[in-house]
């Protein structure tokens, strides 16, 4: 992408532009849309042209996009039943026998770099060194691996789990497992064990693959004690998976801590090495070519409020949906070497591995992304990393500690992406500002439950302050009112999707065939509650959003709200906590006043009032130690919000608490604080799955007050 020649710290115009691309025609956006009016004939004009096409031609569409991204497998005749509702999740590319991992290991170069691993630095290895693997030796680590697996018996369909950090190891793993057909299923390391479990045992692992340690903060945590943990409740369970360990932290030698009978990381691939399994007389890997819809991994909902749902993906749909996202829209090459801050039981994960298929290099990381808040940007610099994924929320802490432009040139950056909670206007700035002016800031959105994007980058389109760039190709998205109406232009509403697309979810596990009847069967009405409830027959996604329909050259950009079931409803006027953290980003954030300095973070939720007929918002606030919320600061809060949103936005009670609590990927969980203020018990939200899960007493108490407040 060229440079555009923005001001450092940008003129904003009055349409919002930060970012606009210089040649947009010779994007492999357009390139597409050129194929298409060639093979198709409807004369495609413009992006929108191309996004409405796409989506309500989604099996020509999709059937391109396997064409044009160089998919490897058998296609058929076949792509969808286009007339098909989304709750009839229909099958696509009946015809099509493919293997996922074949895909991302088609590069076999012994010059390219595959996979670089970072480290964060302790006192005890004050360097740590860069760890690489090219292309060819990947593939070599790949095929051992493919046989150690099948020595065990392992088929397709079986299940292989991950409990680990982000390192190559555990890439090589999935790699290895799904190349057999087996089914992937991971949890961070930062995963207590109890939560690893509430996943695990729905889906009783045949190899579980660990590390013996992680680095954080500057510290080595040892992980074997929480390993063990695992695995006394899953053999409680009668599930005894075989278990190997990859030394992360400590010299292979070193037995501390292990059970006789795990399997240590080298020994496993050695093994494999001399079995030769799963391998044709030229030593290829056989891959295991299955259907288009055969399960590839397994991810999990968070399960605040309940078991954590274990959604199905489907290997074609994962594949193709990564190729369109990096190929057409992101134009990713293999050239590009692309890092995204991520642990291994976040989607990032998964999408970050996806790049594979391109052919560039991935850039691993280890550590806390802030304790040296230079240290991500120095190895930008080294690495020459071209595309930088991380989250709205590191953004924001990055913005009140660090000026990246400062003290490094980015000159190979190209891309940065944003995702995991709304990325507020003033985080815009603090990018083209503080970070890079000519850069593609790619706000995005999609989730665990789809694994890949709903609304992302683009290429050949502009980037507006405050806004994600357009909905993806393919993707027929629109925002719903609650009464299952299209909502007006610039009218906030619900994320649904009015199409079948290749990456929904082929059900929870388990699936037919793996499973009791009465398990299955379960399974499938927890998938029709979950996302065909809300509106017939169409996918509710769960997001508050508002598509800006005054940008329809983009096809509709769109601006994130919040969740849904966190939208706010103060005398039935409806909005998102979003509209509220904007506000508290741009006036309590960034700036030099003693309120930026005062206010760390901050949670709305509604506490309803008359029986449920209404509600009242109420602000949560957490300072800096040792500061009270004075009548002063209050005051200022309000009036920011009332000048810059409306009356009704202004918050009820504002109300400074000792923590704000996350989830395990860093998410605020609004919903949960919301049901216990409003009377809820603290038990029905799973501590396994919070961060500081021993911050909700204080809401506990909090609700009591405020409810006998209104009673």
């Amino acid at each position: 992408m060229a440079a555009t020649g923005l001001d450092p710290s940008p003129e904003i115009d009055n349409q919002g532009l930060l970012y606009k691309p210089e040649r947009p025609q010779d994007t492999r956006t357009f390139q597409v849309l050129h194929l298409i009016n060639q093979k198709y004939g409807p004369q495609l004009k413009s992006y929108h042209d191309l996004y409405r096409w796409s989506a309500t031609h989604i099996d020509d569409f999709w059937g391109t996009v396997w064409d044009e991204t160089d998919i490897v497998g058998h296609k058929g005749a076949h792509v969808v039943d286009k007339s098909a509702l989304p709750a009839e999740n229909p099958p696509w590319f009946v015809d099509a026998n493919l293997n996922w991992a074949e895909n991302m290991l088609r590069c076999r170069s012994a010059d390219k770099i595959a996979l670089v691993q970072a480290t964060e630095p302790t006192s005890a290895v004050p360097e740590p060194p860069l760890r690489q693997v090219t292309y060819a030796e990947l593939y070599l680590i790949v095929a051992d691996l493919v046989s150690a697996l099948l020595s065990l018996g392992l088929k397709a369909g079986d299940r292989v789990a991950s409990y680990s950090s982000n390192c190559i190891e555990n890439i090589a793993a999935c790699l290895a497992a799904t190349a057999i057909g087996c089914v992937w299923v991971s949890a961070a390391a930062d995963f207590g064990p109890e939560g690893v479990f509430e996943r695990f045992e729905q889906v009783r692992p045949s190899v579980i693959f660990a590390v013996d340690g992680v680095v954080y903060n500057g510290r080595t945590h040892l992980h074997l004690p929480k390993l063990s943990s695992l695995l006394a409740s899953l053999q409680a369970g009668n599930i005894k998976p075989k278990v190997v360990v990859i030394n992360a932290v400590s010299n292979p030698g070193d037995r501390t801590g292990w059970q006789d009978e795990w399997i240590n990381w080298s020994v496993f691939v050695d093994e494999g090495r001399k079995r030769q399994l799963g391998r044709d007389k030229a030593g290829e890997i056989e891959w295991s070519r299955q259907s288009f819809d055969w399960p590839l991994w397994i991810l999990f909902s968070s399960g605040t409020t309940g078991r954590p749902k274990p959604i199905v993906h489907r290997a074609g749909g994962m594949l193709l949906q990564a190729k369109k996202e990096f190929v057409i829209c992101a134009d990713l090459k293999p050239e590009d070497v692309f890092f995204y801050y991520t642990t291994t039981g976040w989607m990032m994960w998964n999408f970050l591995v996806a790049g594979l298929s391109v052919g560039c290099t991935l850039v691993l990381y280890d550590g806390s992304p802030l304790r040296d808040p230079a240290y991500l940007w120095r190895l930008t610099d080294d690495l020459g990393i071209t595309i930088f994924g991380t989250s709205a929320k590191y953004l924001d802490q990055l913005s009140k500690v660090y000026s990246p432009k400062e003290h490094h040139n980015l000159g190979a950056l190209r891309h940065i992406y944003s995702t995991g909670s709304p990325l507020a206007p003033p985080l815009f700035d603090f990018v083209y500002q503080s970070i890079k002016k000519d850069v593609l800031l790619a706000s995005i959105t999609g989730g665990t439950d789809i694994c890949s994007l709903f609304a992302g980058m683009c290429t050949a389109l502009p980037v507006y302050r405050g806004e994600i760039q357009c909905r993806m190709l393919g993707m027929a998205i629109e925002a719903y009112t609650p009464l299952g109406m299209g909502a007006g232009p610039d009218e906030a509403g619900d994320l649904v999707c009015l199409r079948p697309f290749p990456c929904m979810p082929i059900g929870f596990w388990p699936l037919p065939g793996f499973g009791e009847e009465a398990a299955v069967e379960a399974a499938k009405v927890r998938f029709q509650q979950a996302y065909f409830s809300e509106f017939a027959n169409i996918w509710y996604h769960g997001d508050h959003v508002l598509i800006t329909r005054s940008r329809m050259e983009n096809g509709g950009g769109l601006i994130m709200l919040g969740r849904s079931d966190g939208v706010l409803n103060p005398g039935g006027i409806r909005f998102g906590s979003a509209e509220l953290y904007d506000v508290l980003d741009m006036c309590f954030s960034g700036s030099t006043s003693r309120a930026a300095e005062t206010i760390l973070d901050y949670m709305a939720v509604g506490q309803l009032l008359d029986g449920g007929a209404d509600e009242r918002v109420i602000l949560f606030v957490k300072l800096i130690d040792g500061e009270r919320m004075s009548a002063e600061l209050e005051k200022r809060i309000k009036e920011e919000i009332r000048a810059r949103r409306t009356a009704r936005h202004v918050p009820a009670r504002i109300i400074q608490v000792t923590d704000i609590p996350y989830t395990l990927n860093g998410k605020r969980v609004e919903v949960p604080v919301k049901k216990v203020i409003n009377g809820a018990s603290v038990s029905n939200i799973n501590p396994a799955t919070l961060r500081n899960a021993e911050c909700l007493n204080e809401y506990v108490r909090i609700g009591e007050q405020l409810r006998a407040d209104v009673s």
